[in-house]
């Protein structure tokens, strides 16, 4: 919270295994509102080819009392072996998108990954079950090429099957339901922020 600028600062991490699609769909997000903010309010961030931060203020959000608030989009490296950097970078999140990876080879990695926000979240002191979370199953447009995918049922049992979250099927490459999926953990969380203040 900053007092003198009057603004929240909220922060949303997109986790999950890697080549999920988290950076496909900031991609997405960035994609449909460059053009309503002016550049000065964009900023992002890299590592290598990957995409860490995409902070910007979208118009729907709107206000918390007198004060203005700013999303900023975060996304984890998937990869196992960048445990530290997925630890610092969920380090103060307000709300979590999980990214499953819909195809029938990637099962184990989701569960794995899921694990380990779990704990990383843990580890700084948040239980996951009070934590503002959505699942995205992605990469449900890869059924149409023929390529197995995971039953949604799955999905949820492996995953959302104690703290059912919302959840949606997406396809981050297309756009289907990036946007829903992002309105709501901002939903989510701009309430949980604001249970807060009260």
């Amino acid at each position: 919270m900053n007092l003198k600028n009057k603004e929240i600062l909220v922060k949303i991490v997109y986790y999950g295994p890697d080549r999920s699609g988290k950076t496909a769909n900031l991609e997405y997000i960035y994609d449909r509102y460059k053009h309503r903010v002016s550049p000065d309010k964009v900023m992002v961030k890299k590592l290598g080819d990957r995409t860490l931060l995409l902070d910007f203020l979208p118009l729907e959000v709107g206000k918390i009392k007198d004060y203005n608030v700013r999303v900023q989009f975060y996304t984890v490296p998937g990869h196992l072996k960048n445990n530290a950097t997925r630890k610092l970078v969920l380090k103060g999140a307000d709300g979590i998108v999980f990214v499953a990876d819909s195809m029938v080879v990637r099962r184990e990695k989701n569960i794995l990954s899921f694990r380990d926000l779990q704990k990383n979240l843990s580890a700084h002191g948040k239980d996951i079950s009070k934590t503002p979370l959505v699942f995205q199953y992605n990469k449900r447009d890869l059924k149409e090429q023929g390529i197995p995918l995971l039953p949604v049922e799955t999905l949820e049992k492996d995953l959302n099957n104690r703290i059912k979250a919302p959840y949606f099927e997406a396809s981050a490459l297309t756009g289907a339901n990036v946007l829903p999926t992002m309105r709501k953990v901002i939903s989510l969380t701009l309430s949980s922020v604001q249970k807060e203040f009260e």
